[in-house]
């Protein structure tokens, strides 16, 4: 029945996850619209127990994926090439880095980079640092690059990396299942896989749905300020029914024509915004930071990233980096797929150093620009960002409220507004791209333009449905779905990480086992041995040797032949 309505649609996918997919997208919603308190009262009692108990393991999960992904890019698998051993990247280094960032955490950027740091300096989370001291002045730096730095971008690289090797290397369809294939063999193509694939899709279009909501929030902020346009869910509405527009048109364009050339001119404008602040404010101030900023990092890295509030537990962990993890992973599968995409030809060593490296640096200075910029007009300027963004709340117009400290207000504002509604649009563009591939299963965006635009529509009316419907309560209710949802996403990271090391084994067994050199000395230690001892039936040792020598021989021909048989069938189904 699915089939026949597929092809009546003429649709190209799969027709059991799209139709499924689509299908619980709009149970939820009408779910969430008649019954919202009811759906809020399980998903906040769920998002408690889970943010209680289970916290320390989100935030021990993403510190594996970190140090899992720096083992694998120094390994002597580090220069397998993700493709074709003549393939070589599509896109330049400057345009790569350009998609990363629009695609991942561009939109949270703008949104928190003021933000995140003035609500830690105003409230520092660890006991016993006074409230708007330096020591929280350079917590506030310290937890704020903790949470965007490189542990946001493991989570983005694990997913994206283990679906390269298993798309590009191995032949494996474009869908979360074929990364378990190691694991479940064959039914990755049947239901087990499928739910695999229903659960992406859903987690995909609900985190992307919670960045739509956020950005839209700011950008009314921004139009309140210029335009006297009104704060409520009216106005928020119509503002997502525009850009889903603009994202439908990117759709249609592609890829190359899409989201390449709205990523590259978006940078540009962030690049130039930061330049701005950084140039009309407290520039040497700034440049000492983020100076200083790279070492508060560092330093602070391996004691946060194993911190629990085990002590004090305050809950604060789970309100801010449980939480972080938990929506973050939801829509790893869609910034994972599409970092695989883009990333086609590149080592397995340039593409985790690159899309761990480049971005985290790009944070460390933005966070330091933005953030210490909103520090110094709180200790030496004329303040007012913790009262309008801690004490009354308005996080989305913390950046506005900033950039008001500074000259051509109204045009630098504008600016602002312009950034978001691109990374927004490149984010919807890119996750309707991404959902399209994972209910169809096709590497390339063969598929009826249709698609796409189906659910670039879908993301849309998701965050709109919720914002008409219940307001601000209602993206807090998805954020909790979030948390939840987060949970089997991080036991598939886990998963991930077992099937790319026992595929990587498989496939290249001349690299698996001690390196070479360690090879040579034991072999010499055996035959050492083998010669002290003598030979019972009278050969000499050198006859044995050659004749044991020929059996490794034989044996080690086997294995490979083997390992790489078993590679190219894995590889062909």
């Amino acid at each position: 029945m699915l089939e026949k309505l597929q092809r009546l649609l003429g649709l190209r996918t799969d027709p059991v996850i799209f139709f499924t997919s689509a299908g619980l997208t709009v149970l939820f919603v009408v779910a969430a619209i008649s019954l919202t308190e009811q759906v809020d009262r399980i998903f906040a009692t769920a998002s408690d127990w889970l943010l209680t108990n289970l916290g320390w393991f989100y935030i021990l999960g993403v510190t594996t994926f970190l140090v899992y992904l720096l083992w694998i890019a120094v390994s002597r698998y580090g220069h397998i090439r993700l493709g074709a051993q003549d393939d070589r990247p599509e896109y330049s280094r400057r345009t790569w880095f350009a998609m990363l960032f629009a695609a991942g955490i561009g939109t949270i950027l703008m949104f928190w980079g003021v933000a995140e740091p003035i609500s830690h300096f105003a409230e520092p989370p660890q006991q016993g640092v006074e409230p708007q001291s330096t020591e929280a002045a350079r917590m506030a730096m310290a937890y704020s690059l903790y949470h965007f730095g490189l542990h946001t971008w493991s989570i983005f690289c694990l997913p994206s990396l283990t679906f390269a090797y298993f798309v590009y290397v191995r032949g494996m369809p474009f869908r979360v299942s074929s990364v378990l294939y190691p694991l479940l063999g064959d039914r990755v193509y049947g239901t087990a896989g499928r739910i695999v694939d229903i659960a992406a899709v859903m987690g995909t279009l609900f985190g992307v749905a919670v960045s739509i909501g956020l950005g839209t929030m700011q950008i009314n902020s921004g139009l309140a300020r210029l335009f006297g346009l009104p704060e409520n869910s009216l106005v928020q509405v119509l503002l997502i029914t525009v850009i889903t527009a603009i994202a439908t048109t990117s759709v249609v364009y592609g890829l190359d024509k899409g989201i390449r050339r709205l990523s590259n001119i978006n940078i540009v404008m962030a690049i130039g915004l930061m330049l701005f602040v950084f140039a009309t404010g407290a520039t040497l101030f700034l440049a000492k930071g983020i100076i200083e900023n790279v070492g508060v990092y560092l330093s602070s890295l391996v004691s946060l990233a194993f911190w629990n509030d085990t002590f004090a537990d305050t809950g604060w962990q789970g309100t801010w980096t449980v939480f972080y993890w938990a929506w973050t992973i939801t829509w790893s599968p869609f910034v994972g797929i599409f970092i695989a995409r883009i990333s086609k030809g590149r080592t397995i060593r340039e593409f985790v150093l690159g899309v761990l490296a480049l971005p985290t640096a790009f944070t460390i200075v933005w966070f330091s620009v933005f953030g210490m910029s909103a520090i110094d007009i709180e200790l030496n300027g004329p303040g007012g960002l913790v009262r309008e963004v801690v004490e009354e709340g308005d996080i989305p117009g913390a950046l506005f409220t900033f950039l008001e400290n500074y000259p051509l207000t109204t045009l630098a504002s504008a600016l602002s507004v312009l950034i978001v509604v691109i990374f927004f649009t490149t984010s919807s563009d890119s996750a309707s791209l991404v959902v399209d591939m994972l209910s169809a299963g096709q590497r390339e965006e063969g598929g009826p333009t249709r698609q796409r635009v189906f659910w670039a529509i879908t993301e849309g009316v998701v965050a709109g449905t919720l914002i008409a419907a219940t307001g601000k309560s209602g993206l807090d209710a998805l954020a909790e779905v979030i948390t939840v949802l987060g949970l089997p996403f991080f036991v598939l990271a886990f998963l991930m990480m077992y099937s790319l090391v026992r595929a990587l084994r498989t496939d290249f067994p001349e690299l698996t086992g001690p390196p070479a050199a360690l090879r040579r000395r034991m072999e010499r230690e055996r035959r050492t041995r083998e010669w002290g001892a003598g030979k019972r039936d009278g050969e000499n040792a050198e006859g044995i040797e050659g004749t044991g020598g020929a059996g490794r021989a034989g044996r080690a021909g086997g294995e490979t032949s083997e390992g790489a048989g078993g590679g190219a069938s894995e590889g062909g189904r």
